[in-house]
C-alpha cells in the first residue's frame, strides 16, 4: 500500500464548505446574488469574491450567523417541499403565518430568523 493510500483524505474546511453552501443554495433558491448580499450583510462585491472561490466566510463575523441561518431555512424548506420550484414559488408567495413574502423577510436579521423558525416549525409536523 502507498503512502498515499495510507493517508487519510484531508477534511475541507468549515469555511469552505460553508461558503459553497450559501451559494448553492442561493443558486438552487434562484436567489440574486445582491439580496444574498443583503442576507448575510456584506457587499455585492464580497458576494461575487464569494461565488468565484475567492473569499470564505469569516467565522468571527455575523456573516457566518446569518449564512447559518440561510442554509437552514434552505435545509428545512428542501426537506418540506422537495423540489426547487416549489420552494421558489413557496419564497415568493405571500405568507399568512409569517404576514409577508418570506423573499422580503430574509432581508433583514429579525425576518431571516422568524422564516428560519417558522419552516423549522413547518418541518416537526412533517
Amino acid at each position: 500500500m502507498s503512502k498515499a493510500a495510507q493517508q487519510p483524505t484531508p477534511k475541507p474546511e468549515t469555511a469552505t464548505v460553508l461558503s459553497k453552501a450559501v451559494a448553492r443554495a442561493a443558486e438552487r433558491l434562484d436567489i440574486s446574488r445582491s439580496l444574498l448580499a443583503k442576507v448575510l450583510g456584506v457587499s455585492p462585491a464580497t458576494i461575487t469574491r464569494l461565488y468565484g472561490g475567492e473569499y470564505q466566510l469569516d467565522q468571527n463575523r455575523k456573516e457566518w450567523e446569518f449564512a447559518l441561518l440561510f442554509v437552514r431555512a434552505f435545509r428545512s424548506l428542501d426537506s418540506i417541499v422537495g423540489d426547487e420550484t416549489t420552494a421558489r414559488q413557496w419564497l415568493n408567495s405571500e405568507n399568512r403565518g409569517l404576514n409577508g413574502r418570506p423573499i422580503e423577510l430574509i432581508r433583514n436579521t429579525e425576518g431571516l430568523v422568524r422564516v428560519v423558525q417558522y419552516l423549522d416549525a413547518s418541518r416537526g409536523l412533517v
